[in-house]
């Protein structure tokens, strides 16, 4: 296993737990913690054992509370561009399902991590926002994009625009946080979806997510021929029959990933 300086890595069962850890700084994701980050979860993702991922945050005050703008408050545009935004985009490539738990601040780059995730659990002290604009810049790793496919124009503007921090509680009745729970209980809400999610199929599991998040990128036209194309294909898995079998035979399924 790799060692990091700016994450820790722990496997519960067939969930992987990836912990934000620099809390005395919010845990403010510098150039480096991105770049570990996508390391460790492109492993898991590798990781046959492992089938769902779950990415939260050290400390009771921050999941993430943006970008580390000390490190960043000097940089030029070239700076910028060859200074890591690829591990943003190795992220997005993960297959596996992602669970956010969130704890307290998830402020710019922190909530665009949480915007890249597939299910969003939060404690009810937890705060969302894209602050960008009051540093005089606009969200860079998808914030502007994926609030806007989520919570519609007028929502992604206020929030962009003003710059505010928005409860879980409002995000979760807007459509874009899953669950609020009691304040530190997010990780023990997120590690039970995340064993529920690992009793499911998973190679529907991650054909599933490919058709849901086509919906985001392509026309409708588009995604349900993705849809279709997915469909047919889980067709010709052993966890296919195995899941019929079981249904007929009125017994819980023991899915192989085959």
């Amino acid at each position: 296993m790799a060692e990091y300086q700016y994450i820790l890595v722990e496997r519960d069962e067939r969930v992987g737990i990836v912990t934000l850890n620099r809390p005395t700084k919010l845990n403010a994701l510098n150039t480096q913690l991105v770049a570990e980050l996508s390391t460790a979860l492109e492993d898991l993702d590798r990781d046959e054992a492992i089938r769902c991922i779950v990415i939260t945050g050290a400390g009771e005050r921050a999941f993430a509370a943006g970008a580390d703008i000390e490190e960043m408050a000097d940089k030029s545009p070239i700076d910028m561009l060859l200074g890591g935004f690829e591990a943003w985009e190795r992220i997005r490539r993960i297959k596996k399902p992602l669970i956010a738990a969130v704890n307290g601040y998830a402020l710019g780059g922190g909530c665009e991590l949480a915007l890249h995730c597939d299910i969003i659990v939060a404690s009810e002290n937890a705060r969302f926002g894209q602050p960008e604009i009051l540093l005089g810049i606009i969200p860079g790793a998808g914030g502007t994009q994926r609030l806007a496919r989520t919570l519609g124009k007028y929502r992604t503007m206020e929030m962009v625009l003003l710059g505010n921090q928005i409860s879980a509680r409002e995000l979760a009745e807007l459509g874009l946080v899953n669950r609020v729970v009691p304040q530190g209980e997010h990780l023990k809400e997120a590690l039970k979806i995340a064993k529920e999610l690992a009793e499911r199929p998973p190679i529907a599991i991650r054909l599933a997510k490919e058709a849901v998040l086509a919906a985001f990128e392509t026309s409708l036209e588009e995604g349900l021929e993705a849809e279709r194309k997915n469909f047919f294909l889980l067709f010709a898995s052993e966890d296919k029959r195995e899941g019929m079998r079981a249904f007929l035979e009125k017994r819980r399924a023991q899915f192989q990933g085959r």
